[in-house]
């Protein structure tokens, strides 16, 4: 019988350790989304989406961006912060990729700090064209479910 319950005890460990670990692994991934549009110019009618995740062990940040009906060609396209919505920041992480087309795929390590601002919604991220050189469509990156 002692042994029997032994047996168990270890069985039940085990079984423990790996819902533990399985739940770490899972907490370590944030997702994120952010709607991207005008910030109230009637003329401007593009719009955009992007969703990310951010292991919050590495710091690695990837990132899906799809966008369409801007004024022209994309010349510059940054994630900025730290901000709180509609306010602004500065460039903390720019898009690298030439020309700058839908969609945008990327991939980031972030530093400790940017992780943590982008975690908690103080980043945005934002499409610049010839017309709207301070930013035509952005959107505020935040937690998704």
């Amino acid at each position: 019988m002692k042994h029997q319950n032994k047996m168990s005890i270890r069985i039940l460990s085990i079984a423990l350790v790996f819902s533990f670990l399985s739940f770490v692994a899972q907490a370590a991934t944030v997702h994120l989304k952010a709607s991207l549009k005008s910030s109230g110019d009637a003329n401007i009618t593009g719009t955009g989406t992007l969703t990310a995740t951010l292991d919050t062990v590495t710091n690695e940040f990837k990132y899906h961006i799809e966008f369409s009906g801007l004024t022209g060609a994309v010349v510059a396209a940054h994630f900025h912060g730290p901000a709180a919505d509609g306010e602004n920041a500065k460039p903390q992480l720019p898009v690298k990729t030439s020309p700058i087309a839908s969609p945008i795929d990327g991939t980031a390590t972030l530093t400790p700090e940017q992780a943590k601002d982008l975690a908690d919604g103080k980043w945005y991220f934002n499409l610049h064209t010839a017309a709207n050189p301070k930013g035509e469509i952005r959107g505020q990156v935040v937690a998704s479910e």
